[in-house]
């Protein structure tokens, strides 16, 4: 389910009414998390803060490990949460992929909630309960479906983002479009070269995409799939990244692999010519990286969770609001 939210502090309230509440939250959005420190009351009755109930992690794809998730049960363990309890992530896709795997193991499952801190995270990550660690520098290759209690989605939270994740962000905004909504997707590429102000109105739509999609697909067994526009191609290239040590973060991976499907779309005729050229144009008017750093991406697709017997499934795009697994 997706909240609005106005203001994080209204998250509170939606809270109040939680006997147990345990909150895992990157270390870089310390001032979000603090405005869970109200009061309530454990499991026993006896009045507590929810402040002596939160866990700070570092996010980075080299932490996005079991070792981390360990770290989160054990936190939980130590500090006795129960089977009712709820875990909140508040941060981006990383932080709600471990906290959100950690919830699903933990005592064979507990609940958890998602506070999005990105914009990436906002409309994509943090919605359809993915969960997943890295392993053996693949992406999310160790992981669980564990579909969150909700998702609070407040563009407030966005005001120190850094420009260059907004732009990463933007990245799988401009995905959910290309897959579902051609007009969203102009009003995408015009109000994001303005990447301070991230439209609202656009974020709760790409959002709404994704879980109407999800609903109709909890499991990815036929049209949730389209959603990995772009990651086929993005997953290698990350697994490259990680390798070498290199820069990339996950939208900008995205953003090259949307348009290297584009191209494939070209030459297996699925997609009419120039469509790959308009979409290049429009990476590039919002910032975006469009051309991949690396050559050989074969062994690293080949191994990505989504090969079946060594064959991959593509996502193609065949127009702007309309694409094909192929």
């Amino acid at each position: 389910m997706i909240m609005e939210l106005d203001h994080i502090a209204d998250l509170s309230a939606r809270l109040a009414g939680e006997r147990e509440v345990y909150v895992v939250y990157d270390r870089n959005v310390e001032w979000v998390a603090g405005f869970f420190d109200f009061a309530q009351n454990d499991k026993d009755g006896a009045a507590i803060k929810a402040g002596t109930r939160s866990m700070a992690i570092d996010t980075s794809e080299e932490r996005k490990s079991m070792d981390t998730v360990m770290e989160i049960c054990r936190w939980l363990l130590e500090r006795n949460a129960s089977r009712k309890a709820l875990v909140v992530a508040v941060g981006g896709g990383i932080t709600s992929d471990l906290a959100g795997f950690a919830a699903s193991i933990y005592k064979r499952g507990i609940r958890y909630a998602n506070v999005p801190t990105t914009l990436l995270a906002q409309v994509d990550a943090a919605i359809g309960g993915k969960t997943g660690v890295n392993f053996l520098e693949y992406k999310n290759m160790l992981g669980a479906f564990h579909m969150p209690e909700f998702t609070a989605i407040c563009p407030e939270v966005l005001k120190t983002l850094p420009e260059r994740q907004i732009r990463a962000g933007l990245a799988e905004m401009l995905k959910t479009f290309i897959i579902a909504d051609a007009d969203a997707y102009s009003r995408a590429v015009s109000s994001g070269k303005s990447a301070q102000n991230p439209d609202g109105d656009l974020i709760l739509k790409a959002a709404a995409i994704k879980e109407a999609i999800v609903e109709r697909d909890p499991f990815e067994k036929g049209e949730r799939a389209k959603l990995n526009l772009g990651h086929t191609f993005a997953h290698a290239i990350e697994h490259k990244a990680l390798e070498r040590g290199d820069d990339i973060l996950h939208g900008e991976a995205v953003a090259i692999g949307i348009i290297m499907a584009a191209e494939m779309a070209e030459r297996e005729g699925v997609a009419e010519k120039g469509l790959a050229a308009r979409l290049r144009a429009d990476f590039e008017s919002l910032g975006l990286p469009t051309e991949c750093p690396y050559g050989d991406l074969e062994e690293a697709m080949v191994k990505d969770k989504k090969a079946e017997g060594g064959k991959m499934k593509y996502v193609l795009p065949v127009e702007i609001g309309k694409v094909i697994v192929k």
